[in-house]
């Protein structure tokens, strides 16, 4: 009797063991319970300039297949070049002007959502020739520009304004499409002024004897003293493509951040990916790399930042934002 209640008793532990082992949920090899996303493919555009250049090391990784997704990336020679491709969901992600996205955000009806800045002030004054030092000297000049109806042109402005001088009066702005062609006027002799972003101040400067950087329009901004940035670029994504696949997005923004942290501690070696991704020559992109101010900033950090400097441009000209500012969700949060 005692051996059958013994038995009795090591069946009844037995079961208890297996009905216990039944009820644990396996873990995944990480420890989650929940396996994460497979890779995806996401459609990538920027244009030819910072923007863009804080990719590269993402783009390395794509082509060598050691990225977390499947990214395709495009380099377009102006914005709108992306932005009907963005529009009609042939893109996924997109580098572009930072006053471009809230334009976008519009035009949508709230449709783009703005991920990370990616690039501050890169404009530049620069000239060939002596006669100017500060903003005042401005005045009564042409000065060649690119970048009409975007960041460059309302930064101008603004500043300008800003510092007591009428850019419709005191000076005539004549915009360019391409900053090449800025380069080629003042290649062919006498004195000229221009304004150019990095890393075409590089490529002028190599070109055109005795040019030479006069104003840094970030730092005329800073003098400024507002509650705002100077900002150049940033990176939008659809709306529906972001909620869909948030995974994939933390783990791209991941590798963008560590990116752009790689562009900017290492120029000789990323001159050489700025070169294989169609922007500009190695060389170029290795002198002007520490002038392009490319950056990574997200979450409230960006929203503060980008919010004030689109209530600068708001004020200064509703249409540079697309008519009205953007809502809270225009901005990402993780």
């Amino acid at each position: 009797m005692k051996k059958l209640l013994a038995l009795l008793l090591s069946l009844l532990l037995l079961a208890t063991l297996m009905v216990g082992c039944k009820e644990e949920t396996p873990s995944s090899p990480t420890g989650s319970s929940i396996p994460s996303e497979d890779p995806i493919d996401v459609r990538i555009a920027g244009l030819k300039g910072p923007t863009t250049m804080g990719l590269v090391k993402v783009r390395e990784a794509a082509e060598k297949g050691t990225a977390r997704n499947n990214y395709k990336f495009t380099v377009a020679g102006t914005a709108d070049e992306i932005t009907p491709l963005l529009l009609k969901g042939e893109l996924d992600l997109a580098a572009v002007p930072a006053n471009l996205a809230s334009v976008l955000y519009n035009r949508s009806e709230g449709e783009i959502v703005t991920l990370a800045i990616n690039t501050l002030g890169v404009v530049y004054i620069v000239e060939k020739g002596n006669t100017v030092a500060d903003l005042s000297d401005l005045k009564s000049k042409t000065i060649y520009a690119t970048g009409q109806g975007s960041t460059p042109e309302y930064a101008l402005r603004y500043i300008l304004t800003q510092n007591g001088i009428d850019p419709d009066k005191d000076v005539t702005i004549e915009f360019k499409s391409q900053p090449d062609e800025v380069v080629a006027l003042l290649k062919k002799g006498g004195n000229g002024i221009a304004m150019l972003p990095q890393p075409y101040v590089t490529v002028a400067s190599n070109n055109v004897e005795g040019l030479e950087i006069k104003i840094d329009l970030n730092k005329e901004w800073e003098k400024l003293d507002t509650d705002s940035m100077f900002l150049t670029g940033v990176l939008v994504g659809r709306r529906e493509f972001v909620e869909a696949h948030p995974d994939a997005i933390a783990e791209f923004l991941d590798e963008y951040k560590a990116s752009t942290e790689y562009v900017n501690a290492n120029p000789e070696e990323a001159a050489v990916l700025v070169e294989q991704a169609g922007i500009v020559k190695a060389a170029i992109a290795q002198k002007a790399i520490p002038f392009c101010n490319i950056t990574y900033i997200d979450g409230d950090k960006m929203q503060t930042a980008l919010s004030g400097y689109l209530k600068v441009l708001y004020d200064l000209n509703p249409k540079a934002v697309g008519g009205k500012l953007p809502a809270d969700d225009f901005y990402y949060e993780k």
